[in-house]
């Protein structure tokens, strides 16, 4: 946004950037995408990526290998994703590179005629590329959907929370250890700032996080926390790598067995035809006793009221709603530990 007012900057950020009124709206636990591997092709800038890059005839390398993918999509055994990522020569990032996790290699200079000898080695028979010296790397990678032509919201948050990274690592002499860059559109914009993390843990198994509605402010706990200790944040955490399924079966779950369902806009829940409140969600109950109504219980020399008795019926969707979504994280959460 260099050269922008400082009026024009603050607009951004109200409409599209970190104070946009969407933003934290939705709940996050499960929106990440189903996958096993994750390849990442370097090209260009994310500044000149146009919308829909994977099909632009302007750019045929990503073109040619993201058709070739959906073509051979039936013979690849690993569910596989392509996202475009910037060039970063800083951190050995050059055009035409191709980084696939969570295996962790590397192979440099993917040309145009050489996409569909890449996709049968590699992708598909799992080998070695013929035509190319496979290279490991090391260390944890951090991607910023920063897809600016496609959605302003990332176009806004990305730079920023990658400008923050960058100061972050450097701060922390993290220069070798944490690499971030820019990437092109991997679902959900209205979840911006959008983040990916992949890196080891202490076990040596490599895991993809992916993040929304992270903040600059989140940037140093996600350094410390996530790459360095391994914790998740969870009050921003969208899924794991190979997870979602699993994920999203149980939190399907978690509403019948509440009788309560969200709406898209992740607002409060309301009851379903089939089941009332009372069935409660994860071990909570929001119903009256009928024979309880207007009793009260004494405890000590105070004297507390009926179960929600005075509550407002906004007041127990609303608290409905916190414990269901206290509980799919929990899932979620629970999901990682056991990978780990």
């Amino acid at each position: 946004m260099a050269g922008n007012s400082e009026d024009e900057i603050i607009s951004d950020d109200v409409k599209f950037g970190f104070q946009r009124p969407e933003m934290y709206e939705l709940k996050l636990a499960g929106t990440a995408t189903v996958y096993d591997r994750h390849v990442f092709l370097c090209y260009k800038s994310h500044e000149v990526w146009p919308s829909h890059l994977e099909s632009s005839d302007s750019d045929p390398l990503p073109k040619l290998f993201a058709a070739t993918l959906k073509a051979r999509r039936d013979d690849i055994k690993l569910k596989t994703i392509l996202t475009i990522c910037e060039v970063r020569e800083d951190i050995g990032l050059s055009d035409g590179d191709v980084l696939i996790f969570p295996d962790m290699i590397k192979y440099r200079n993917l040309k145009e005629s050489d996409v569909d000898a890449f996709v049968e080695d590699v992708l598909v028979s799992g080998k070695p590329w013929t035509s190319g010296p496979q290279e490991t790397i090391s260390g944890s990678y951090v991607f910023v959907c920063s897809h600016n032509n496609r959605d302003r919201r990332c176009g806004v948050c990305g730079p920023i929370l990658i400008e923050e990274f960058s100061k972050a690592i450097e701060s922390k002499d993290l220069t070798n250890e944490v690499h971030v860059a820019a990437c092109s559109h991997v679902g959900g914009h209205k979840y911006a700032g959008n983040v990916i993390i992949y890196s080891t843990d202490k076990e040596g198994k490599v895991a993809g996080h992916w993040y929304g509605y992270v903040t600059p402010d989140e940037v140093p706990i996600l350094l410390d926390e996530h790459i360095g200790e391994g914790k998740i944040l969870e009050r921003l955490w969208r899924g794991q790598m190979g997870l979602h399924t699993e994920i999203t079966n149980k939190v399907n779950e978690l509403s019948v067995l509440s009788g309560t369902t969200v709406d898209k806009k992740g607002n409060a829940p309301v009851e379903t035809a089939s089941q009332g409140c009372c069935q409660g969600a994860a071990g909570f109950s929001c119903c009256r006793d009928a024979n309880a109504e207007g009793k009260e219980v004494e405890k000590g020399q105070g004297r507390l009221p009926s179960c929600f008795r005075k509550w407002d019926q906004p007041e127990v969707y609303t608290a409905i709603g916190v414990v269901g979504a206290v509980a799919v994280v929990a899932v979620a959460y629970g999901f990682y530990k056991k990978s780990r």
